[in-house]
């Protein structure tokens, strides 16, 4: 059989951390960000897990991952 291939908009979002977990960066931060708080913008930093319901199919998109 031919190899699956990796979804490329997949492999540029997300990775895989050592637990298993899938990290994805925070939306809403790239532009108009001057109607929105500190706070939001500050609570916005960083990155966070993918939803555990989410995370199978991440898994699919990124077979070698």
């Amino acid at each position: 059989m031919p190899k699956m291939k990796t979804k490329s908009s997949a492999k540029k979002r997300f990775s895989i951390r050592a637990g298993g977990s899938i990290k994805r960066g925070q939306a809403f931060k790239r532009h108009i960000l001057t109607k929105k708080t500190t706070k939001v913008k500050r609570h916005l930093r960083g990155a966070t897990a993918v939803h555990e319901r989410d995370a199978a199919s991440v898994r699919a998109m990124m077979p070698y991952a």
